[in-house]
């Protein structure tokens, strides 16, 4: 059974009145992204469980976290041919008036709690849908980019002779290069992101929990039209060394520095990662937390600053700010990586790193991308996260994140 798409006056996207864009731009400029890898990869489409990638491919969403904890929602893209979208149930609803979902169906879920052990019987359902689109639209081409799937999911599509390749490629390669439209939606992101920040630090007195503080940012985003938000890290005092704690019902005390990553999924689904350090209470830091401090904020802008489009990710990781000795065993995971609508490719390692876990790539105008660090000695009791947030244009790179540093840290 299948529904045609309907039309109506309201889109079945987050529905917003006062975008800043043409969001159908935005939709049709995606869409055209993933196809145009698609066709590099000589693959008849994609199957797109991940929840991410129906939304940057479609812009429907439909309890995004709920869909993907199960395999009850996904989205077939031919690179040539008309845009299936296949949903938890029949709600057509939630398509309507997008531009970039051409049919509508109800997916017969095979995942375990809904249909016990009858889940090969319902799988095959699906994979006879599946089949019979790629032959449609295939023009006599079997292979199938697919994101995630499981064992359950994928067997029946290979006994049906279709090849199957990994569709994650092609979405953080489609992914990774903006639209200026896209970085309009992604700085409204970042305000609500920057105004949920400055709640936090409005709210943060000694005696509040790490947790209450926390709440903070998700009221300011969940205001303003964000989403959710992907992690929970945010430490104080003790808990911030070595990195990635996340919040507790610790009570935050007078002179501690209070470190966090927002991580947050804000208005129109873009993501704003943005890390801040601060000291709690009325106090002026102690030397150590000045000279961590210090050390952040110089990891950060010399790193931006050798930014440029055209690097190679190797360059980049052999030019780096260099971490002093003491720091190294905690250093973070990645130098700097990409960000859209969640953290995506590039990961840009250390050099110690480079050859054990890196790989080459290209840095190009229109990347989003995140610049990291934090400091905190193996010996030392406390530490400090920084991040921010920037653009790599034709000429230079531009700052997205705007919230103030500590600067009479310094």
């Amino acid at each position: 059974m299948s529904a045609k798409k309907p039309t109506a006056r309201q889109h079945g996207a987050m529905e917003y009145s006062d975008s800043p864009v043409d969001l159908n731009t935005v939709r049709h400029y995606r869409l055209n992204r993933v196809r145009e890898e698609l066709k590099q990869k000589d693959y008849a489409g994609a199957l797109l469980f991940d929840q991410v990638n129906a939304r940057y491919v479609t812009d429907s969403t439909n309890m995004q976290i709920w869909c993907s904890h199960y395999e009850t929602r996904c989205v077939f893209v031919p690179t040539e041919g008309p845009v299936v979208l296949f949903d938890y149930g029949n709600y057509p609803h939630l398509a309507e008036d997008l531009p970039t979902v051409d049919e509508y169906r109800p997916l017969p879920s095979f995942y375990y709690f809904t249909v016990g052990p009858r889940g090969p019987e319902f799988a095959n359902l699906f994979a006879e849908e599946i089949s019979d689109l790629v032959k449609s639209y295939g023009a006599g081409n079997n292979r199938l980019a697919v994101d995630r799937l499981s064992w359950q999911g994928t067997q029946p599509l290979l006994a049906r002779k279709l090849s199957l390749h990994d569709g994650l490629e092609i979405m953080e390669l489609a992914r990774c290069i903006k639209s200026p439209e896209e970085i309009i939606l992604m700085q409204a992101s970042i305000d609500a992101c920057e105004g949920g920040m400055a709640a936090m630090q409005t709210a943060m007195v000694p005696g509040i929990t790490e947790n209450a503080l926390w709440s903070k940012l998700h009221q300011v985003n969940i205001e303003r039209g964000g989403e959710w938000i992907e992690t929970r890290l945010l430490s104080s005092g003790p808990r911030t060394n070595p990195w990635f704690r996340e919040c507790s019902m610790r009570a935050i005390e007078d002179g501690d520095l209070v470190c966090f990553d927002t991580d947050l999924i804000g208005p129109y689904g873009y993501c704003a990662d943005i890390s801040r350090s601060w000291l709690c209470g009325d106090g002026k830091p102690s030397d150590e937390q000045r000279r961590l401090y210090s050390l952040a904020m110089e990891q950060i802008d010399f790193n931006i600053n050798i930014l440029k489009a055209g690097m190679e990710f190797r360059d980049i990781s052999n030019s780096a700010w260099k971490i002093p000795d003491e720091f190294q065993k905690n250093r973070y995971g990645s130098l700097i990586h990409g960000v859209g609508l969640a953290d995506e490719y590039p990961s840009i390692k250390h050099s110690q790193d480079f050859e054990r876990r890196g790989y080459d790539g290209l840095v190009q105008p229109g990347m989003t991308l995140c610049v990291e660090a934090y400091i905190g000695s193996e010996h030392g009791t406390e530490g400090v996260k920084l991040e921010e947030q920037v653009l790599i244009t034709e000429t230079g790179v531009e700052r997205l994140s705007t919230y103030p540093y500590e600067e009479d840290w310094l």
